[in-house]
């Protein structure tokens, strides 16, 4: 999985202004320089992505924390000590490497060391900081394979590296710790019940904030199928409802739910990371399959069943006719 050529070829792209795709523990990511602006900027336009909407740094290790983000509170070591590398994000005050490129205009900055071989291999040869969105169209399905990246990218992205499926499925927890008490801004693969069993105390999920980050818009993570959403006991009435109507459906949802026999189903794990881990690549699926809707089972709000319901969310939100 890990070739040192490739990781060479990278590290020189990202060096020249290139924008590689880079395998993460979450989602694959769209990766430039952040130091190099003409290169974030090319993230911007490959992505169709608004400019205000900030990018997430990628480091090498902990120990460059303190050249992207000043005043950081104690808290923030101690999540970083504890999950870093890992799934999750710092958003903090920033120093001036930090340009506002990556950063949308704020003066915060959203930090992570991924939990990937070859993403780590990559940021310590380049010796500095990737930003790196995930690697699909603004809005919609994040890849978690190098293939949906090609799918979705072809020929925009210098180069593709290919480390396997992404192990956790959805993009990082982001942490707010640049004011205050600590915030989450945006659920992901790191529980809330993780982050605080090491602070200590309650910690709550803000998705209406000041302080603007990934993934934070109302339709985001959106199949070209429109998303139903359900609690399980109420698919079947729900599939019903919708093919009374003509449509073409399809049902998202644990292997045990029962459903007629001709309907398409895209199972996911029963624990929620399983379902997470498998998410993005089902609602591709339903995509490849030509299904109108996908009626999607929400389940339990705990652990990281909260981010795979806080992505359901947004897939099903209205969406921009123009997007």
């Amino acid at each position: 999985m890990l070739n040192p050529e490739l990781v060479e070829r990278a590290v020189e792209l990202l060096r020249h202004g290139g924008v590689i795709a880079l395998p993460t523990e979450t989602v694959y990511g769209l990766a430039a320089n952040a130091e190099d602006e003409l290169a974030v900027r090319r993230v911007f336009a490959i992505k169709g992505r608004p400019a205000t909407h900030p990018l997430i740094v990628h480091l090498p290790g902990a120990e460059h924390l303190s050249s992207w983000a000043r005043d950081i509170p104690d808290a923030a070591h101690r999540l970083a000590d504890a999950f870093w590398p890992g799934p999750l994000t710092l958003v903090l005050p920033r120093t001036p490497r930090a340009t506002d490129a990556v950063t949308g205009g704020q003066d915060t900055v959203a930090l992570r060391v991924p939990g990937h071989p070859v993403a780590l291999a990559v940021l310590k040869a380049l010796g500095g900081g990737v930003a790196a969105p995930s690697a699909n169209r603004f809005g919609r399905v994040s890849p978690t394979t190098a293939e949906h990246v090609r799918a979705d990218l072809g020929d925009d992205v210098d180069l593709v590296l290919d480390g396997g499926p992404s192990t956790v499925g959805v993009e990082s927890t982001i942490v707010d710790l640049s004011a205050g008490a600590p915030a989450i801004l945006r659920p992901g693969g790191l529980s809330s019940e993780d982050i605080e069993r090491v602070l200590g105390h309650p910690v709550p999920v803000r998705l209406a904030s000041k302080v603007r980050v990934s993934g934070s818009l109302a339709s985001h993570y959106a199949p070209r199928a429109g998303v139903v959403l359900t609690e399980p006991r109420e698919a079947a009435a729900r599939v019903r409802s919708l093919r009374d109507q003509g449509l073409r459906v399809g049902v998202l949802g644990p292997e045990s739910l029962e459903l007629p026999p001709d309907v398409a189903r895209f199972d996911v794990p029963e624990d929620p990371a399983g379902a997470a881990r498998v998410l993005y690549a089902r609602l591709r699926e339903a995509d490849e399959r030509g299904h109108d809707v996908l009626v999607a089972c929400l389940p339990a709000a705990s652990g990281l069943g909260i981010a795979v319901r806080d992505r359901l969310s947004r897939a099903a939100a209205p969406r921009d006719p123009h997007s």
